[in-house]
């Protein structure tokens, strides 16, 4: 055997020991993915604290619909409040999980879509993403009431007006753990979890 072809049966056992090794970390990382448990929506240090009743504003959606944003629900319902823009490619990635969890939650939840700046960029908007089955809410003051800073954003307020959850949402558990959090009378996921430990 020549010196080239032992460099290549070495070779190509690297390779494939190589390949294992990648194989197991990929195996392994699989497995912590299902330990971790979610985080959830995260909290940013500002803004209005949850437990306190969220400040009542009047908005119009796009259609001309007036919106009590804030107020207690005649119906016991709580609201989902979500920041979104058509620039946002996250949001975008992020409305299908909205949209079925406004179908799976209806019984006991109401999503209102809310951003600023051009109302027609907004209806284009709506019209592309299908969402005209949810109020979208063009309101500069409604996202300086909530200091909204990064998108998308989401504010979960119960039936009586109380703000229960906010925090940012880049995906379904981090929505889903708005609504568990209100349902464990918690702010955030995190403060459950830390409580507990």
């Amino acid at each position: 055997m020549t010196a080239l072809q032992v460099s290549n049966i070495v070779l190509w056992l690297v390779v494939l020991g190589l390949l294992i090794v990648v194989l197991a970390l990929t195996r392994q990382l699989g497995v912590l993915h299902e330990r971790i448990t979610p985080v959830g929506a995260l909290m940013l240090g500002r803004g209005l604290s949850v437990g306190e009743p969220a400040p009542r504003l009047e908005v119009a959606d796009l259609e001309g619909r007036t919106l009590r944003l804030g107020a207690p629900s005649a119906e016991g319902r709580s609201t989902l409040v979500l920041f979104v823009s058509p620039t946002c490619p996250v949001c975008k990635s992020l409305l299908p999980v909205v949209k079925s969890s406004g179908k799976d939650e209806r019984q006991w939840l109401d999503i209102v879509l809310a951003s600023d700046g051009d109302p027609a960029e907004h209806r284009d908007f709506v019209r592309t993403q299908g969402l005209a089955s949810l109020p979208y809410v063009v309101s500069a003051p409604l996202g300086l009431t909530y200091q909204v800073s990064r998108l998308p954003y989401a504010v979960l307020l119960d039936g009586a007006g109380i703000l229960r959850a906010r925090g940012l949402v880049n995906s379904r558990e981090h929505l889903e753990s708005l609504f568990e959090a209100q349902r464990l009378g918690v702010a955030s996921l995190q403060e459950y979890f830390a409580s507990k430990g």
